[in-house]
């Protein structure tokens, strides 16, 4: 785009000599304001900053209320129609593990959160697809309750006609892909953007569905969020590990 410091110099170099005989008389009108040349060049357009997503903690109990079943109770309710062994259930904890971590259990699909006595809650989860599943021992550096969202620069590359749309985040909410609540894994101080979340899709426990991420059903994840503490271990095992927890 042409701007005024442009023209001014354009025009030296295409007209070096003064013409002697124009004077500011000759000269129309509209090329003069208060003795400088002006152009009709467009303005430069304003450069609006990116919306920033936002999860108005007033919503939050609201949401809570939306997606936890009526008369709820985590060891039987089961709106979702998924196999009874993946509500949540106490069972006892092998020896060994240290009270407060999180484990995964990709083979049968379970989320253990171990306790001070011995104990374990285990619930049922949905892993990621394929090869994005990454096995590992993460810390817990950060939790969340209903967090905003924007997908990875991978996951657009990699699927952009569905995640191109949100390449400017999303508002957390019920439709959120991160759900009620959410644990963020890190490896040291480095973010893995992995996630122990909730999922608006609580059909898909027991299967490999997301992206990378532990699923977990929003109201169960709503129970869990409390007892996890940040800085605790989540190991997440191979797909061919053994379970961790004797159910």
């Amino acid at each position: 785009m042409l701007n005024r410091r442009h023209f001014i110099m354009t025009g030296a170099a295409l007209f070096s000599t003064p013409i002697a005989a124009q004077t500011v008389e000759d000269a129309p009108a509209d090329t003069l304001t208060g003795g400088e040349i002006t152009t009709d060049l467009p303005d430069v357009a304003e450069v609006v900053p990116p919306r920033v997503p936002v999860s108005p903690p007033s919503m939050w109990p609201v949401w809570d209320r939306r997606v936890t079943p009526a008369n709820y109770d985590p060891m039987t309710s089961n709106p979702w129609g998924f196999h009874p062994r993946f509500l949540p259930s106490l069972v006892e904890a092998n020896d060994g593990l240290r009270a407060g971590d999180v484990h995964v259990d990709a083979v049968a699909r379970y989320l253990y959160h171990v306790r001070g006595d011995g104990t374990a809650m285990r619930y049922g989860v949905a892993i990621a697809r394929g090869n994005l599943y990454e096995p590992g021992t993460y810390t817990i550096r950060r939790k969340a309750k209903w967090p905003t969202w924007r997908p990875t620069d991978a996951m657009i590359a990699r699927e952009p006609e569905t995640y191109a749309q949100h390449s400017d985040g999303m508002d957390g909410g019920p439709s959120n892909p991160l759900g009620s609540r959410a644990f963020y894994l890190f490896d040291g101080n480095r973010d893995t953007y992995l996630r122990i979340h909730g999922t608006p899709s609580p059909r898909s426990i027991g299967g490999r569905a997301s992206s990378g991420c532990v699923r977990m059903v929003m109201a169960h994840i709503i129970g869990l969020y409390e007892e996890v503490d940040t800085g605790v271990s989540a190991i997440l095992y191979p797909t061919e590990n053994t379970v961790t927890a004797r159910s």
